[in-house]
């Protein structure tokens, strides 16, 4: 007896499988989220906490396989995915979607990029014809919309589970398309993706939190693609994988509460996804950040005459980034609301650096933490989930022992925002130099650079190619 598909795994698939996608702004904006990301993965590269998780799980190089940007590693697509998914996110620098469940889109860059550059070296063997990197922005659109739709009104992490597990779903549903499977083989595959349900947040918050969050995306997005490769094998799917009674995912993990899909899947999610540009930090905490940069001047040389420093957020944040106690590594200080405003206003800017145990270790940043409340406006809480602003509100003022006390400093959107694209589009460049020069000599910078800026032959690029000029 057959039993009828899933709703959500039919429309997820037909969607992956939709050659139809994207138009001028949302192509525009997918470039630059390569970039970006692209950017963020270099800049990961300084960090020998990271660089210690790349490369090979055993040494040999495969006959067939993907490279790995910045480094000399080639390797299988599917640790190619883990290697470049894990650069990309692990100083929390890279775009960012914020609705019932958080994320980061661009996270399933490692596997649709890697795979890409697999297919374009094994067509090009087989005199057939390469991917093109304007295949690779369609991809990134879809694999943006699936998980940022998905986000809208599931919540994983009310369930105690990582938003990770978005990731692996649009991971696998691109990369079987990319791969050139059916529509039952996408089905297949994203439902052995669900089935196999997602990471706990554990290490994402006191008294666990620390670095597996920062390859938690790498693992992800690399199990799609495996999870693909094992599809077009023809390995099976289970087509209630979400809705079948008790032993569904649905019932198993979201108290029965049915997974929906808010609206039609297009190109909204790119199109309104969120840039981190001026510092690393968790995306709840941009607006304080923000706030606390206007205030550094005012206060910098008054941090000892502090009283009391009020942060008003929204509800999102006071769920996952209002951290009292110790932080325990950079992993765990780069998720605290707190921390984020302290070193803002201590320092004026914020870098991965300032997450590290040297600038932790200056007392003045825990004994400003002490002295901060933090309250939730229903009104930010509100903004942050209405789909017409999308708001990060916060607000940061602070009183002195001797009864003053700064303006209330509240910024709604930060910089990265749709609202202030046009705005940030030039930073978003320089973050880009910035981050790839810490790899790479000026010219080649220049050269990677310009790429992005000329968007007609970035697009008709192929993939290979493309991936050559990040070669070490």
């Amino acid at each position: 007896m057959e039993h009828k598909v899933d709703e959500v795994l039919n429309q997820i698939a037909d969607y992956a499988l939709n050659d139809n996608i994207g138009d001028d702004e949302s192509l525009s904006v997918a470039a630059e989220v390569l970039m970006d990301s692209l950017g963020c993965a270099m800049l990961s590269l300084n960090y020998p906490a990271c660089t210690k998780v790349l490369g090979p799980i055993v040494p040999g190089q495969p006959s067939e396989g993907s490279y790995v940007p910045g480094t000399d590693f080639y390797l299988d697509p599917v640790q190619a995915a883990f290697n470049l998914g894990t650069m990309i996110r692990w100083l929390d620098y890279n775009d960012c979607w914020l609705a019932q469940e958080w994320g980061h889109p661009s996270d399933n860059l490692g596997g649709i990029l890697t795979t890409a550059d697999y297919l374009s070296r094994k067509n090009r063997r087989e005199g057939k014809q390469t991917l093109k990197v304007e295949d690779v922005l369609k991809t990134a659109i879809k694999a943006h919309e699936i998980q940022g739709i998905l986000a809208l009104d599931n919540s994983l992490n009310r369930e105690g589970l990582d938003h990770v597990l978005f990731v692996k779903v649009a991971t696998t549903a691109v990369t079987v398309s990319m791969l050139g499977g059916t529509k039952e083989e996408v089905v297949n595959a994203i439902s052995n993706a669900w089935i196999d349900n997602g990471s706990l947040r554990t290490y994402r918050h006191f008294p666990n939190a620390g670095s597996r969050k920062s390859w938690a995306a790498g693992d992800a997005t690399s199990r799609g693609v495996w999870l693909s490769f094992l599809s077009l094998r023809g390995e099976m799917g289970y087509p209630t994988a979400l809705s079948a009674s008790q032993w569904g995912f649905e019932d198993v993990m979201m108290d029965g509460k049915p997974l929906t899909l808010a609206q039609e899947l297009n190109d909204y999610v790119m199109k309104h996804i969120l840039f981190k540009i001026s510092f690393p930090a968790e995306y709840h905490a941009q607006t304080a950040a923000e706030c606390a940069f206007e205030l550094h001047k005012e206060v910098a040389d008054k941090l000892e005459e502090v009283e009391e420093i009020v942060i008003n957020t929204h509800e999102s944040a006071t769920r996952i980034i209002d951290k009292k106690g110790p932080l325990v590594n950079p992993a765990d200080r780069d998720h605290c609301l707190q921390y984020i405003t302290a070193i803002a206003l201590i320092y004026g800017n914020i870098t991965a650096d300032h997450y590290e145990d040297n600038i932790a270790n200056n007392p003045i940043v825990d004994e400003l933490r002490n002295k901060m409340i933090v309250r939730e406006d229903q009104s930010y809480s509100q903004d942050y989930l209405d789909p017409a602003k999308r708001s990060i509100a916060n607000a940061v003022q602070i009183k002195f022992k001797d009864g003053t006390s700064t303006d209330k400093i509240e910024k709604h959107y930060p910089i990265g925002h749709r609202f202030r694209r046009e705005e940030g589009r030039p930073l978003l460049y320089k973050k880009f130099e910035e981050n790839v020069s810490t790899q790479f000599s000026k010219e080649h910078t220049a050269n990677l650079k310009s790429m992005f800026l000329k968007k007609k032959e970035l697009f008709n690029m192929d993939v290979d190619e493309f991936m050559d000029n990040w070669k070490r």
